[in-house]
């Protein structure tokens, strides 16, 4: 049986340009840390409303956590849960799926049907 773990890029809108330019991610947050910080489908919801409230052109990318080349580690951030953390170059060619968020009525971006 093949494990296939979905691990998720939000990008602002001036991120993403510089992405979308370049081909992979390069976000000042990321740079300062040292890794990609990634979500779990189930912290998707809560990191969209922590950081991105308000914030219109938001993008949403689904990866394979397997296929990162095992770069991906598990570790303890927010609240003691454990987020995925990439520690190579987080590629938008590698991406399986991507969304842009709508807004919702309270200004936090919606999450894609796929995710509800």
């Amino acid at each position: 049986m093949i494990i296939e773990t979905h691990v998720y890029k939000i990008l602002g809108a001036d991120d993403h340009a510089r992405a979308v330019e370049l081909g992979h991610t390069d976000t000042d947050l990321d740079a300062v840390d040292g890794y990609v910080h990634l979500s779990a489908k189930d912290q998707v919801r809560e990191t969209l409303a922590l950081h991105y409230a308000g914030h219109d052109g938001v993008h949403l990318y689904e990866f394979i956590a397997e296929r990162l080349g095992g770069h991906v580690k598990w570790e303890e951030s927010r609240g003691g849960q454990l987020f995925p953390h990439l520690y190579d170059t987080l590629r938008l060619s590698e991406a399986t799926r991507h969304w842009v968020l709508a807004q919702d009525s309270d200004g936090l971006p919606e999450l894609p049907e796929a995710l509800r």
